[in-house]
């Protein structure tokens, strides 16, 4: 397992394996993406914060991650934070535990980058995901209401998510 920094020839895989997921998540709860614009997850390669985990020569898991959040952490987002996005799994390694070792990695990012905190967040009302976050070593810092901001993605906006945090 390796974790690298996702290549513009990755996009068509990417976008794949967010649409498995998406359909996944409808499968588990009401609350799933709505689509992601690829000229969004073009500007994250290049900024290189868009990153996949190969196994076995494929692309097994991607995520993103961000250094500000403040449309969803507010005025939290001061803290020097590492806030990790979009975790989406190739169906083929489900149950690999992605998660826990993403948090390991962003660990060494953050510490690496002047970081205190590693937080993430998911849409509120699912209980088995959010288990599983605590279960990564993730602490339940509450729920944010989110408004209608046009810089959210559509899944974000009007509703609340749970907020997740390691403190380092």
């Amino acid at each position: 397992m390796t974790i690298l920094h996702s290549t513009q020839e990755d996009l068509d895989s990417i976008f794949k394996i967010y649409d498995d997921a998406t359909e996944y998540q409808k499968k588990q709860t009401i609350n799933y993406w709505k689509g992601f614009e690829r000229s969004l997850v073009k500007k994250e390669i290049d900024e290189k914060r868009q990153y996949k985990i190969m196994a076995d020569d494929e692309i097994a898991c991607v995520f993103v991650i961000n250094y500000d959040d403040p449309l969803i952490w507010k005025e939290r987002n001061a803290d020097p934070s590492i806030y990790i996005h979009r975790i989406a799994t190739n169906p083929a390694f489900r149950g690999s535990s992605f998660v826990k070792q993403i948090v390991e990695w962003a660990k060494g990012h953050a510490k690496e980058t002047g970081k205190e905190f590693i937080r993430m967040d998911t849409t509120s009302g699912n209980d088995k995901l959010n288990n599983y976050y605590f279960n990564c070593g993730f602490a339940d810092k509450g729920i944010a209401q989110i408004g209608f901001d046009e810089e959210l993605p559509v899944h974000y906006r009007g509703g609340s998510v749970n907020l997740f945090e390691i403190k380092l």
